[in-house]
This record gives structure tokens, sequence and C-alpha cells, in this order.
């Protein structure tokens, strides 16, 4: 896989469950879990060369110039210490700054994502808070050090619809004003379209179609996207009681050598070609990408 990513600009990164989102976020990262091996040809942040970082280094760049938020805000946060705690062990672990000023600057941002009496939140702990709560935490948490980029995994899950929708709207205008690169990891085609600039298709570990937000819903490409979009119903289209669209058969399992196109053997379009050893991703257009071998 391969993507790059501008200062202010948000890339979702979509596939079903299990395609490798959350790995990807957590291997640039180097937070992957013990066994995983991290390999790239070439991973550059900010003109730093990732791959020949040392730990020292990564931890100085991990909370600092690079935040993420964890994919389940319920378990995120430690339970033994205090929301002011790991709050203010963010920024210290990185600036020379005071306890007084690490405190200001978490009610600070505690008030920015719209938290309410923020200094008594500093001595409550996660337990006490709800699931917005926390996630608006966890992005504070983030926040704390100016990050030139935050990785966003799935940051609606298990949250309902009201409260989706005022952290993603927080998470547009927080961005907006401190210029940060998103990445945004999800599922959701609807919060893709309404946040990204740029979309990135995954599928069993590869990405299989790239391109601008507005080109990939208007018109996909691959198979496997044009399937996910038939799964959604359209305002003013699809009719009530009318069946959607569906992808037969499961992800095939990423275990041993895969070859050619993973998706071929749910594909109502694949033929002897997909099997070939070598599918490349091939440039269709400046900045839109596609990995097919009907193309």
């Amino acid at each position: 896989m391969s993507f790059d990513l501008k200062k202010g600009e948000t890339l979702g990164l979509v596939g079903e469950s299990g395609c490798g989102k959350s790995m990807t976020a957590l291997a640039i990262m180097n937070l992957l879990p013990s066994g995983a091996i991290r390999s790239a040809r070439k991973l550059i942040f900010e003109d730093q060369d990732l791959m020949s970082a040392n730990e020292k280094t990564m931890a100085s760049i991990r909370g600092g110039r690079m935040a993420m938020i964890f994919q389940e805000p319920m378990t995120s946060l430690d339970p033994c210490y205090t929301v002011g705690n790991q709050l203010v062990e963010a920024i210290r672990e990185h600036q020379h700054v005071t306890l007084k000023e690490a405190g200001d600057r978490a009610v600070f941002l505690l008030e920015k994502v719209g938290i309410t009496g923020s200094s008594s939140r500093l001595k409550q702990y996660p337990h006490q808070l709800s699931g917005g709560l926390r996630q608006r935490i966890m992005i504070s948490m983030g926040l704390m050090c100016g990050p030139s980029l935050m990785i966003a995994d799935e940051p609606t899950t298990a949250l309902d619809v009201t409260i989706q929708a005022q952290i993603l709207a927080l998470l547009l205008s927080i961005q907006k004003e401190f210029n940060m690169g998103l990445i945004l990891i999800t599922h959701d085609l609807g919060v893709v379209a309404r946040m990204a600039d740029r979309v990135a298709v995954m599928y069993c570990g590869q990405i299989v179609e790239t391109g601008d937000a507005r080109e990939i819903f208007e018109n996909p490409l691959h198979p496997y996207t044009r399937g996910l979009m038939d799964c959604i119903p359209v305002p003013g289209k699809t009719e009530r009681g009318q069946e959607l669209g569906n992808i037969p058969g499961i992800v095939p399992t990423p275990i041993g050598d895969l070859w050619g196109c993973p998706f071929r053997n749910r594909c109502h379009l694949a033929a002897p070609g997909c099997a070939d050893k070598d599918l490349n991703i091939t440039e269709i257009s400046p900045g839109r990408t596609c990995r097919c071998a009907r193309l």
C-alpha cells in the first residue's frame, strides 16, 4: 500500500472490518503488536525517515508531532488515573512546561472540545464519564502538544448518532484551526463523504482505489468500491422496501501468499487475468489510482 497526506488535508481510509486499516495506523506509529513486523521502502513524516528512526526517536514523535485517537473510547483511558493526570503527562513528556502550564493547557483544550466545567473534570476518573466525554478527552489528549498529524481510528465507535455528529463536527473544526493532517479510519462511507478530501479504499491488506472524495463517490472504479456504494441507501433514489446491494462471500484470509486480485472470488467481473501473480495499482489520472485487471 502507498499513500500521502498534506498538512490540513483529510484522508479517509475505508474498508470493511479486518482489511488492515487499524494495523496500518499502528504501523505508522510503530505500535504494532508483538510478532508483527513493519516494513516499507519509504515511510517519511515531515522529512524524517521513520523506518530508520530508533525507539527513542519514535517515542519523541508519538504524542508530540503525531497523535492517535484510538478505536474504543470506553477502554482507551487508564482507569487508575484521573483525566488530569493523563492529559498533563502527554505534554510534560514532550515539552518543557511546568505543571501549572500543563494544567492550563488541559483546561483550555477541554473547553475547546466542548466540555463544560473543565477544571473539575480534571479530577475525575474515566469511569465517571460518558462515552462521548471520554472521546472528547481522547481528542484533547491528542492535541496537547499541537501535532502535525492526527490519526482517528473509528472515532465514533460505540457512540449514539447525536454524539457521533458532534464528534465529527468537532474534529473538522479543530483540524481547520490547528491545520493538522488527519487520517480518518472508518467503514462508514457517510462519515467519509462528510469529512474526507481524499479517499483510499482498502481490501485484504491492499489499497485498491484512491482518489478525490467526490470522484470516488460519483464514479467508483474498482468493483469492491462499487459494491460498497451499492449497499448504501440514497435519499430520493432508493425506494422504501427496495433491496439494497450486497457483496457475496467473505474476505479471504491474509495468512500465506496472496496473488492476483484478492477480491476476484467475490467479483462478478472476475476473469482469468485477475489471478495474475503481480497485480500493481495503476494511475488512471493525476491523483486517481485503481488496482484492477479489468480496467
